[in-house]
Order: C-alpha cells, then sequence, then structure tokens
C-alpha cells in the first residue's frame, strides 16, 4: 500500500512538471469579459475573480479587450480562459481550463462543486476552489528562441476588478462599497491578505487622487469619481448645462466641465483661479 502511494505521489510530481513546462511557454493569460456559461460582462465578478486569482498565481493575465502590444500581434503568446459550466439543479459545477491561439485545451483545473443555493456565491467557491489546481505550479515565463525576453508586465483596467481576498469562516460574500462616508472591500481568497478599509477622505487624498484615472459611476443627481483603491474622489452635480457639473474640492466650491477632449477641474484658491486636468472615464 505504502509503495502504490508513492508511486502515485511520484506520478503526480512528474505531471506537474510537464505541466509547468508547458505554461511556462506563454506569456499571458487572456481572461474573457464574458464568458459563455453567463448571460452579461462579469456575471458574478467571474472575470475579475479568475483575473486575480490568476495574478495571486504568478500569472501575467490581461483582459481580452485590452491586449498588450505584442500579444495583439501574436496571439499565440497567450492562453485563454475557458469557463467549463457543468451546473445541475442541485449543484453548481465548473471547470477552468486554458486553450492556446489554435483552441487546443492545455490545462485544466478539476471539476469543483458547490451547494450554495445563492448562484452568485455558489459561483465565486467553484471559481476559488478551480484555483486549487493552479497554486504550486511556479509558472514563470520562458521566451522562446526568437522571442524578446519579457519587459516589465502591461496592467489593463476594469472598473471593478477585485483589489483583494479577505478569509472569513464558513461564509462566501463579496462586498463592495465606494461612498464618502463608508469605504470598504472585502471577499474571501485561499491565502492571507488584508482588508482595505477608509473611513475618511481627506483633503491631501483627495487632491493626490485626482491625478490618476478616475471612474465615473451613476448617483442620483449625477455621477461620483472613483479611483482604483477604490475610494470615491468627488461627487458631480449634473447642471443645466451639457459636460458641466458642480462639485466640492478641498473645501471649496468648484467646477468640473469638458473642454475638448479633456476634462478640467476648475476652483478658486485665494482669489486665484486655479485648473486641474482630470483622466476620466465614463
Amino acid at each position: 500500500m505504502r509503495l502504490k502511494i508513492v508511486y502515485i505521489l511520484l506520478f503526480a510530481m512528474g505531471l506537474n512538471g510537464v505541466v509547468n513546462a508547458q505554461l511556462n511557454d506563454y506569456k499571458y493569460i487572456i481572461v474573457p469579459k464574458k464568458f459563455d456559461a453567463f448571460k452579461s460582462v462579469n456575471q458574478y465578478q467571474s472575470s475579475t475573480l479568475i483575473k486575480y486569482y490568476f495574478e495571486q498565481n504568478g500569472f501575467n493575465a490581461v483582459y481580452n479587450d485590452d491586449l498588450p502590444f505584442d500579444l495583439a500581434a501574436n496571439r499565440c503568446l497567450g492562453l485563454t480562459v475557458d469557463f467549463i459550466d457543468n451546473s445541475n439543479m442541485f449543484t453548481t459545477k465548473a471547470i477552468i481550463a486554458l486553450k492556446d491561439c489554435n483552441n487546443a485545451e492545455v490545462f485544466r483545473s478539476e471539476e469543483v462543486k458547490s451547494k450554495i443555493k445563492s448562484f452568485e456565491e455558489a459561483y465565486k467557491d467553484v471559481i476559488q476552489q478551480a484555483f486549487l489546481s493552479y497554486m504550486g505550479l511556479d509558472y514563470v515565463y520562458e521566451p522562446q528562441q526568437g522571442q524578446p525576453e519579457e519587459t516589465a508586465p502591461i496592467t489593463v483596467g476594469f472598473k471593478d476588478d477585485v483589489k483583494t481576498v479577505d478569509e472569513e469562516p464558513k461564509t462566501n460574500v463579496v462586498e463592495q462599497k465606494a461612498t464618502m462616508e463608508e469605504q470598504v472591500y472585502k471577499t474571501v481568497e485561499p491565502r492571507p491578505s488584508t482588508v482595505m478599509k477608509s473611513t475618511n477622505t481627506t483633503t491631501a487624498n483627495v487632491a493626490a487622487s485626482t491625478t490618476g484615472l478616475l471612474y465615473a459611476q451613476p448617483i442620483g443627481n449625477g455621477f461620483q469619481l472613483v479611483d482604483s483603491t477604490p475610494k470615491v474622489v468627488l461627487k458631480l452635480e449634473e447642471t443645466s448645462m451639457e459636460n458641466v457639473f458642480m462639485t466640492n474640492f478641498e473645501g471649496n466650491n468648484a467646477v468640473v466641465f469638458k473642454k475638448g477632449d479633456t476634462w478640467l477641474l476648475e476652483y478658486s484658491d485665494n482669489g486665484e483661479k486655479v485648473q486641474k486636468e482630470l483622466n476620466i472615464k465614463f
């Protein structure tokens, strides 16, 4: 019996080495923003969670609609994620596989199952479980002969990307809030991490946050601008004029308006007019 177990372990180690060598040939993991198994983009946070878990396991994951230049020129540099949904009425079942540029499957996870009744929580649960198959692969991209060496990773954005995953006993809850009063993001992952929480937005933080990319989220009377943390930086109140909004910046009444293709924040500082360029994505 012991000898049989040793043989099984040796076989698994050898298989793991073969898989690792295969995956090392590919520079990118391409994550669709909409999988065939789902009706809508990023349903149940499927795309953002899968991208997050691949990155946590050392892969350079990108979205399929925003490819780095070298990958756009040569799709064979990347493997595309395939979410295989084998669910029935009582159980959510899934496999996360990787396919090459010829649509040939290179690797797949074990089929995982969840009995959670909520579809949203069940799919988050099986995605987390599926990545147990990807843990410990020690992936390192190894350029093939004639290919340039790897440069710094290129990050592409999706406004509701998963930023962190936090362990919560016996629950599989993802909670995200982005308001001036309360800003929390916490969820579940298979390894220790921290919860990012901020209850106060100081004027210094607001000033610093306006220099990066801001995502516009609709609210009752206009939009709120959220950075990648996610943290609310500004709230824009609609006016009767198109592309002109009222706001408050560092305690001053201010206006945000579009000039040409550029969004500008304008306010008065000690009687002097000040303008700041904003990078807003609606």
